[in-house]
């Protein structure tokens, strides 16, 4: 990448801590990098003379750049390194080998032991961190045996070697900082309670063990012991100052699908972060129109959630949002948190919801320069059309293009969306949808074949003209299918056709082995880009108003008796079908009244079953 190429995009980083990562021509993953501020950090890259070969070559082969914003220079540390030790990048050395930051163990034995340790071990033991530096654990370590009285000492103290009286107590307890639980003079319940005042401080809830220290500096001021007065005032300090652990990366957190959603100037953008063993793996942003009077953020977050499951393949079984929304699957958990760990990262979500939209409203002022319907109303050629027929070596310039996209609600309700970009400008007007009408189930490649057979016999039918590029969003099977239904109809040939692959959004012909990657910050690929979220909006957007028109009305509404309003409220409560028909009559009462539960136990189990209840 240039200077120049570099001056086109710098405006869209923003001066924010976090990490950025470039990327090859090929998708490679080059490099990962940190910095307090992005857009400084990443300009000097391409703004002054680099005498260091290895980073001189790897400006060289950078294609494109990403960057995911943190809340601090210190998230920035951790999910770097989260990402390396993901992804190992080849220009990446510092932290490819064993050495990652360090962690606070709890261990899992009677009367836990509190050490630093830069082993991970899955042994039921209670990790707390990584932290960025090892000084500042070590100090916090420090104030921790200064204040709260913990054994040091390796000896096994099950109950039943303590009985045998074979320990005596060390010179740690004649100093008070330790309670002797080796002689049976602690019990494991106080040593509990000590180790919650070690979480306390360690997860930045330090307030009461603050009161506690302002207690004891004041009784020492006024006992005229200044000296110990200002070393407890240097503890608080110290607690005050201290931020525990990231928010980033915390394996306590497992696997979880995050979900953000912000409203704003008629669209949704809704952000999406995948965490993987409590590391923030895949992060994406949709842009949804919005229609008055539809749905509320509540079902575009359900149906958005939903698409991106299917892109990123997720096995998550729990998803952190900002609010209650319908999930069909009852063996996810749904959790809207309104602190602590999971909430940062929900913020964090919103965080970059917000960049995106930002720097979408810059790339399509760029790309578009004036309102797209006016531009293609008046026949306008986009010049970017130029450079994607280069790009994709196409015969004609593609002023017609057409993409296609499958999409089903939850695993239900399979329908597909096309749009059309006439000039290079997006032509709502001949956008169309089509409710899948031979398949049986959800499959992709025969819903794909369906809908590209029934628009271009159509096209045909009518003597209207083909489009010079059509894109299948899916890759190569649903390419495969979509090709299988052109020769079907005899226009092979006359129409080239590329499959895009969902996830790293490279391009596929017909009978190549390999894809064809962009730069990622090239005209003609945020020109496809951008042709993709369209279609992916329509199709969400399709889904919105079948469900608004009751299409998709969920099977309690079937019930005899059961109106709408009941029906969420027992979806709201009980979070899926699926677990209301498991439900005993006496549980429904306590949600919808006696007659109701009566109504919805009888439709599932038949008057003549037994009630449990």
């Amino acid at each position: 990448m240039t200077k120049e190429q570099f001056q086109q995009i710098a405006p869209s980083i923003p001066h924010e801590p976090g990490c950025y990562k470039y990327y090859s021509a090929t998708e490679e993953l080059l490099y990962v990098g940190k910095a307090k501020d992005l857009r400084k950090r990443v300009a000097s890259y391409f703004n002054k003379n680099v005498d260091n070969y290895k980073t001189r070559r790897l400006v060289q082969l950078i294609a494109r750049i990403e960057y995911t914003v943190t809340g601090t220079e210190h998230d920035a540390f951790l999910l770097e390194n989260s990402l390396i030790k993901h992804y190992q990048p080849r220009f990446n050395i510092d932290l490819k080998d064993d050495k990652t930051y360090p962690y606070i163990v709890l261990k899992k034995e009677h009367f836990p032991r509190v050490f630093l340790t830069r082993r991970l071990i899955r042994d039921g033991s209670e990790y707390l961190g990584p932290f960025t530096g090892v000084t500042r654990v070590r100090e916090l370590l420090d104030l921790v045996k200064q204040n709260i009285p913990l054994r040091t000492c390796n000896l096994n103290l099950a109950p039943s070697q303590i009985a045998k009286g074979r320990y005596k107590v060390c010179l740690e307890y004649h100093l008070g900082n330790c309670k002797g639980p080796c002689q049976g003079l602690q019990s494991e319940e106080d040593y509990a309670e000590n180790l919650q005042q070690v979480r306390h401080i360690l997860k930045g809830n330090t307030g009461e063990v603050v009161k506690e220290l302002r207690r004891e500096m004041q009784a020492a001021a006024e006992n005229l012991e200044f000296e110990k007065a200002e070393m407890y005032k240097a503890k608080i300090t110290s607690l005050q100052a201290f931020e525990a652990k990231s928010t980033v990366v915390n394996p306590a957190l497992g696997n979880l699908d995050v979900i953000a959603i912000l409203s704003e100037e008629g669209f949704y953008f809704v952000s999406y972060m995948m965490v993987v063993n409590g590391s923030v793996i895949y992060t994406r942003t949709l842009e949804i129109e919005r229609k008055t009077g539809e749905e509320q953020e509540e079902d575009v977050l359900a149906l958005a959630l939903a698409r991106f499951r299917e892109i990123y393949h997720s096995n998550s079984r729990e998803v952190i949002a900002p609010m209650l929304i319908n999930l069909t699957d009852a063996d996810l958990k749904l959790t809207v948190p309104k602190q602590g760990d999971k909430r940062k990262l929900l913020d964090l979500c919103l965080k970059n919801a917000s960049y995106f939209a930002q720097d979408r409203r810059r790339k399509d002022t760029l790309l578009l320069g004036e309102k797209a319907a006016d531009a293609a109303a008046v026949g306008k050629v986009n010049p970017v059309l130029k450079d994607l027929q280069q790009a994709l070596s196409l015969p004609q310039l593609p002023t017609h293009i057409e993409c296609f996209d499958n999409s089903n609600f939850q695993g239900s309700y399979p329908v597909s969306a096309m749009v059309y970009f006439r000039n290079g400008y997006p032509s709502k007007k001949d956008y169309r949808h089509y409710n899948v009408k031979t398949v049986v189930g959800i499959n992709d490649f025969a819903s794909m074949a369906e809908v590209v057979e029934r628009r271009y016999r159509r096209l045909t039918a009518e003597g209207k003209s083909l489009p010079q590029l059509v894109i299948i969003d899916g890759g190569k099977g649903q390419l495969s299918a979509a090709l299988e239904s052109i020769r079907k109809l005899g226009l092979e040939g006359q129409m080239t056709v590329v499959g895009l692959a969902k996830r790293e959004e490279s391009i596929f012909f017909p009978g190549d082995s390999e894809p064809l990657n962009l730069p990622f910050d090239s005209p003609a690929h945020l020109l496809i880009r951008r042709i993709r979220d369209e279609v992916h909006n329509f199709g969400i957007t399709f889904h919105r108003k079948l469900r608004s028109a009751g299409t998709f009305k969920n099977e309690l509404e079937g019930i005899p008796g059961i109106g709408a309003k009941t029906a969420t409220e027992l979806l709201q409560r009980f979070r899926s079908v699926a677990k209301i028909k498991t439900l005993t009559e006496r549980e429904l009462t306590g949600a919808v009244g006696q007659s109701k539960a009566a109504l919805v136990f009888r439709y599932f189990h038949g008057a003549g079953q037994e009630n449990e209840g």
